[in-house]
């Protein structure tokens, strides 16, 4: 094996180390992936069918106040100037989200104004005195019951296939109520979908002469040159997936969340009018529904035909990717633990990062700041 550098994971956190290094330090990068295609799960692709730009593993929004990030970024893509406006189907009528004025007009048949609407959630919060005891009693706190119960716990459950009472408080930490009509979802100065697709992009990203890309290769397999055992403590490497599976988990499992998907075609030029609608009760299987053509409004595509995606949440097994971690005091005890046995093997030349490795929720910006980072600190040295 020729390398000075592995990278295990082809996501937008491996991808940027792995450019870095190569770029930087003219080191020569072997990124090992155990899928078929870059990316992670960023990945999208053009159907054959339709041409649309479907993203495999569910919608994802570029969106950054990041500077360098947004820099760096326009360096393998431009973006389009996609704005994100999600909606939620409750009891069959559509609202806008996030909760904002609109919504809580629409959801209670009124016409209150900032400071009534205010006041008339205060109220419906104060329900809950002293520290909120679970994930159900912070939500009410913070936005009241009526429109938890509408939007919050039965979007909630399906998500973490646990009932909102036995979820930490901690799990969140605000809930945005908008006292005005913006219903754009993230409101950072940088928004947009690449325009070639996240897959063109992460492509780019690694088309150099000093990276050289093996799909579908396990690093945490047994055989092969560019396995765990082959690499640790003879090469340098950045490791991308899940911590826990890292160490056979020694110390027991993580809790993650992995998603499920179902995809199709539709003799349509529009399906539901918008990207995402979010299926807030408990009653439907599934947590949103994804219509592609949306992303691009720059491109034509075709006016008989459209895909859809339903997407649907659950409790990640053995042999499941896993995608969100979920983070119960338990896993926090055993993440402790785990950073423990990193910090041990850390000086044989591994760094640990990305939402996997790191067991965090990054948003994709956040895993290319953390990815620059992780290369100026621990990269770069290494090669110093």
């Amino acid at each position: 094996m020729q390398a000075d550098l592995v990278v295990v994971g082809s996501g937008l956190f491996g991808a940027t180390v792995a450019q870095r290094a190569a770029e930087e330090l003219g080191v020569h990068v072997v990124v090992v992936e155990r899928r078929e295609h870059l990316g992670g799960n960023a990945y999208s692709y053009r159907d054959a069918e339709t041409g649309i730009e479907v993203h495999r593993y569910g919608s994802h929004i570029f969106h950054t106040s990041d500077e360098r990030v947004w820099a760096y970024a326009n360096r393998f893509t431009d973006f389009n100037d996609y704005r994100h406006h999600v909606y939620a189907n409750h009891r069959g009528e559509i609202y806008p989200l996030p909760i904002n004025l609109g919504t809580i007009n629409q959801f209670f048949r009124a016409a209150l104004g900032p400071q009534a609407a205010r006041a008339l959630i205060a109220e419906q919060a104060a329900e809950i005195t002293g520290e909120p005891a679970n994930l159900e009693d912070k939500a009410i706190s913070l936005i009241g019951r009526p429109l938890y119960e509408a939007f919050i716990r039965g979007y909630t459950a399906k998500q973490w296939q646990t009932d909102p009472t036995e979820l930490d408080a901690a799990i969140i930490t605000r809930l945005p109520v908008r006292l005005n009509y913006n219903n754009r979802y993230f409101s950072d100065p940088h928004e947009g979908i690449p325009v070639d697709g996240y897959g063109t992009w992460v492509e780019r990203m690694l088309d150099q002469p000093r990276i050289d890309v093996r799909l579908g290769e396990d690093f945490l397999g047994t055989d092969g040159p560019l396995t765990r055992d082959a690499c640790i403590g003879r090469v340098p490497v950045v490791y991308t997936g899940a911590l826990d599976r890292f160490f056979n988990q020694r110390l027991g499992a993580l809790t993650w969340r992995t998603l499920d998907f179902d995809t199709h075609i539709l003799p349509t030029g529009d399906h539901q009018g918008t990207a995402v609608i979010n299926y807030s009760d408990a009653d439907v299987p599934y947590t949103r529904v994804h219509e592609f053509r949306h992303y691009h409004p720059e491109r034509t595509y075709p006016d008989d035909a459209t895909v859809i995606m339903r997407e649907y949440s659950r409790m990640a097994g053995s042999d499941d990717d896993p995608y969100y971690p979920v983070g119960t005091p338990s896993d926090r005890a055993r993440l402790a633990q785990y950073q423990r046995l990193t910090a041990e093997v850390e000086p044989q030349q591994v760094a640990f990062g990305g939402r996997l490795g790191s067991y965090r929720y990054l948003d994709m910006d956040r895993a290319i700041a953390a990815a620059l980072d992780c290369f100026e600190q621990r990269v770069r040295p290494w090669f110093g």
